[in-house]
């Protein structure tokens, strides 16, 4: 059987990103935290964690942090039912795309929260990516953009978020005075969200233009907007942040078609737009919490994400 104490030491090491805030964060020494993870990892006979170049679980070391993740959650139903053994916050470890994140997430999910008093602890990871973490056992559910669930996981399809091509009017009137060129797409700088963002590509694919191409790297969608409000780029934009901006008298409408009024951004491509579909992945042994969150989410309705092709809608 596992000493729980001994796998609390690694969960805190992987959390905290270091023995020295992991120890801080059990109250313990670093020297003590550090003899919990060698105690652990005599007893199993292989490392759990790998030290350099930086530190990160082994393949075991994975599986015991998929198994404490679900522990967790279990137990947390068993302290609702059972007052006596105690009580412990309801905490639940997510990972969410940015754009998610700055868009429709934070109203869909709030009465949630406030129904089930309970707790996100929020890791932002792009949506083609989102799903290491759930491999790596880090996190109990995230949103990405794979149908595909690793072992012991489930999805389930939410919706999909689209993205437009958008540049303010000063940069669209000095890097494209020709119109949307091949020759100038290649010239003009982009805003790119970070080295998995694929977005960028997919657009530059449909003029016939490849890689390599100038590009501002900028992990934040509020930074991604105001870098392209100042004229320093184009990027893809969430069309439903878009939306949101308009309402605050800041952006032009992107659904106006190609005769756009004056406004702060505008459409490089009016009629053309990028589907991203978005899935949510949840562990199967969950406990009550989790299922009650997928639930929630498969009840949101169109309000908050545009509604998937039929034939790939639905639950693996």
């Amino acid at each position: 059987m596992l000493d729980y104490k001994l796998l609390e030491a690694l969960i805190a090491v992987i959390d905290q990103a270091g023995f020295e805030r992991g120890a801080r964060h059990l109250g313990l020494t670093q020297s003590a935290v550090s003899q919990r993870i060698k105690l652990l990892e005599a007893r199993l006979g292989q490392p759990v964690l790998v030290r350099s170049p930086r530190l990160a679980p082994t393949a075991l070391g994975r599986r015991l942090l998929n198994h404490a993740q679900q522990v967790r959650l279990l137990e947390r139903d068993l302290l609702g039912e059972v007052p006596a053994l105690g009580s412990g916050e309801q905490r639940l470890r997510l990972a969410i795309n940015a754009d998610s994140l700055a868009t429709w997430w934070p109203e869909a999910v709030g009465r949630f929260c406030e129904r089930h008093q309970v707790l996100f602890e929020l890791v932002v990871e792009d949506q083609e990516v989102a799903l290491k973490r759930m491999r790596d056992g880090d996190v109990a559910g995230c949103i990405c953009d794979s149908p595909k669930p690793v072992q012991g996981a489930r999805s389930h399809a939410l919706g999909s978020m689209r993205y437009r091509a958008l540049a303010s009017p000063a940069f669209v009137a000095r890097c494209f005075p020709e119109g949307v060129t091949p020759e100038a797409l290649r010239q003009a700088p982009a805003i790119v969200f970070g080295p998995d963002d694929r977005l960028q590509h997919r657009y530059l694919a449909m003029h016939g233009v490849e890689p390599p191409f100038p590009h501002h790297l900028c992990p934040s969608s509020e930074g991604f907007v105001g870098l392209a409000l100042a004229g320093l780029g184009y990027g893809m934009v969430p069309e439903r942040q878009a939306k949101r901006e308009l309402s605050e008298g800041r952006l032009q409408a992107i659904d106006a078609g190609p005769h756009l009024a004056d406004g702060s951004l505008v459409d490089l491509s009016p009629g053309y737009a990028i589907d991203v579909p978005l899935y949510w992945h949840h562990w199967r042994q969950g406990g009550r919490i989790l299922d009650a969150l997928t639930s929630h989410l498969l009840h949101l309705g169109d309000a908050w994400l545009m509604p998937l092709p039929g034939e790939i809608q639905g639950s693996v």
